[in-house]
């Protein structure tokens, strides 16, 4: 059964006279990764830095593992991990010794790390030093730092941003393993495809708002107001059609003759509604 581990209620957040979010609300629960989606600006990183006690909100309510935000300690780190375009390594110390400081600030045995190692797919390379790494091999030591100690809830902001789409399916690929143990995964990002491939729930955020909240599924299909449908035919020739009575009767008749090849919907896609409800690109 499924548990709650974040709650945002009407949640709001001021510097100076300029809200960076403005009454959000949103829930994750174990089993489940939700994105909040946005170009830089959105409220993003605000939204993070809120949940895990480093800013306090101006309005609303936030709560985290049944705590409310503003009121955690130094404790609920023992229960969450966080990667951010700031995690570092120490990058004169091998991938095994990285890990292993870690791993002695959190009280997890040290028989773990090669097990992590393994499943990340670094243990032939723990004896190299951190500053030789690549960028994907980095990101994956960094991703694997934060679930040493197997948290329940893990916040990833931009985790694959400017990677390779190798190293970034890599990193997926773990994600939905983490889902699937239990962990509540909370992702920030502006890659729209990766939000579609990964999350149960998105929140498009433009300007501190929530413009869209649900399952990327639903959303699409919500703002698939004119139905269309792309078909590739056996000469090589493609047609874009309207769903109608003609369009239905013109792809009965291409299937019966077989000069149908390929059929696909054409629904609108994270980015398509996010540049529709707000104007506004993802860069």
């Amino acid at each position: 059964m499924k548990q709650q581990y974040i709650s945002i209620r009407h949640l709001s957040k001021k510097f100076n006279k300029d809200f960076v979010l403005k009454d959000i609300n949103a829930v994750l629960n174990s089993n489940e990764i939700l994105g909040f989606l946005g170009p830089s600006g959105a409220g993003k990183t605000t939204t993070i830095k809120i949940l895990t006690g480093q800013l306090k909100p101006t309005s609303g309510n936030a709560e985290i593992l049944g705590i409310e935000c503003d009121k955690i300690n130094e404790r609920i780190y023992e229960q969450i991990g966080i990667v951010t375009d700031s995690s570092g390594v120490y990058e004169r110390m091998n991938l095994y010794d990285n890990l292993k400081y870690f791993a002695r600030i959190l009280n997890v045995p040290s028989e773990n790390i090669d097990l992590l190692l393994k499943r990340i797919g670094l243990y032939e390379h723990r004896k190299k030093m951190a500053g030789k790494l690549s960028k994907g091999q980095r990101q994956r030591l960094i991703l694997a730092r934060a679930i040493l100690h197997r948290p329940k809830v893990l916040f990833l902001d931009e985790p694959t941003n400017g990677l390779d789409p190798s190293a970034s399916n890599e990193i997926h690929k773990l994600l939905m393993e983490l889902k699937n143990e239990g962990m509540a995964i909370f992702l920030t990002t502006h890659n729209m495809e990766e939000a579609t491939k990964l999350c149960d729930n998105v929140a498009l955020l433009n300007d501190g708002v929530i413009v869209e909240y649900g399952s990327p599924q639903a959303i699409c299909l919500k703002h698939n107001q004119i139905k269309k449908y792309r078909v590739r035919l056996t000469d090589g020739t493609t047609h874009l059609l309207l769903q109608n009575e003609k369009t239905t009767g013109q792809i009965a008749q291409w299937m019966n003759s077989g000069q149908l090849e390929t059929i696909h919907s054409c629904e609108p896609t994270l980015e398509t509604v996010f540049l529709d409800t707000t104007g506004r690109n993802l860069q």
